[in-house]
């Protein structure tokens, strides 16, 4: 190994995390990773998954040769828990750079990618929204579309009453705008032109009777075929459907296959994110229905992790660990 490589790698903590970073940082650095990725500088790794009863393995990654670094995020799933990191090494030299947890690091990717489709795809003067699904991701993708479509109403639905009302507690507490509590998803979503849904649903919910016209829609649960939240007739009436990653979407998502594989669409009339940011692309007056279907790209979480990294080093957060493999262990 070359003297002048790196002798320790940084260790981020949660807390270091939320420290450096926040979710309109983090719009920013998803935003320059994509038009990256439309200039062939970066490039998705293929999403793992291993599945068992009750729970799965998963790997995602990017390499980011035109800023220099590649690597992937682990983590395991197991009842809604996991731990996950993402391991950040140098594309020139193969070294680790960083180890980040990266709990917060995911919920604000996952958010950051739902501002930038918003941005693009939802209506000139949009604000009015409705969520459907109170979980642990519900809040971020709020703040994430108040963040380029500010917000004067929010709706929120859960099944659960009880859940429902400590969202819509929290919501209330933590912005300034209205927020409504619905009693069913018909009643949420009606007349609203940003609509979000973050469940773990196992069967559709959303259907097209339900969406007025000119509405954009937030597909963000369903990230495994066994799960689904937008009904069949949603797809017909999409003027434009729009995936972080175009492979991961014809594998993985159970809503897109039973419309582009089983019915009468056409894969090639959906675009990737990357490609609507580059060409800068807003929405156009008089579409009908807009879609942003999501599985999780490692190229959003390499984005994010990179610039985590760079604060860390600009202002001297984290712990230094002596760099693994310095010396090759004798196998002889």
């Amino acid at each position: 190994m070359a003297d002048d490589a790196p002798k320790t790698f940084l260790w981020l903590t949660e807390a270091d995390v939320v420290s450096l970073i926040n979710l309109s940082g983090v719009i920013e650095a998803l935003e320059a990773g994509l038009r990256m990725e439309a200039e062939g500088k970066a490039r998705n790794l293929h999403k793992g998954q291993s599945v068992w009863e009750g729970g799965s393995l998963n790997i995602t990654g990017a390499q980011f040769t035109g800023a220099g670094f590649a690597g992937a995020k682990v983590w395991s799933n197991v009842g809604g828990k996991s731990a996950p990191l993402v391991l950040l090494h140098g594309s020139d030299d193969g070294q680790l750079k960083a180890i980040i947890e990266a709990v917060a690091l995911g919920q604000m990717r996952t958010a950051a990618l739902a501002a930038v489709a918003t941005r693009y795809l939802a209506a000139v003067g949009a604000d009015d929204m409705a969520i459907v699904g109170t979980g642990k991701q519900a809040i971020t993708q709020v703040a994430a579309v108040h963040a380029v479509k500010p917000l004067k109403r929010l709706r929120v639905f859960s099944p659960t009453a009880a859940n429902r009302k400590r969202f819509a507690e929290t919501a209330r507490d933590t912005y300034g705008f209205e927020v409504v509590e619905g009693e069913s998803v018909e009643d949420t979503v009606r007349d609203a032109p940003i609509i979000t849904t973050v469940t773990r649903a196992k069967e559709p919910f959303l259907f097209s009777d339900m969406v007025a016209p000119g509405s954009h829609i937030n597909a963000a649960g369903a990230i495994i075929p066994a799960f689904a939240e937008i009904g069949e007739d949603i797809l017909p009436r999409c003027d434009r459907v729009v995936v972080d990653n175009l492979e991961q979407c014809r594998e993985m998502s159970r809503e897109l296959q039973a419309f582009y594989d089983g019915g009468p669409g056409d894969w090639a009339d959906v675009r990737e994110l990357c490609k609507l940011v580059t060409a800068g692309e807003t929405r156009p007056a008089g579409l009908d229905l807009t879609l942003f279907k999501w599985m999780g790209v490692g190229l959003a979480d390499l984005a994010t992790g990179i610039e985590i990294f760079a604060r860390a080093q600009k202002q001297g957060v984290g712990k230094a660990y002596p760099h693994p493999g310095r010396t090759a262990p004798d196998l002889s």
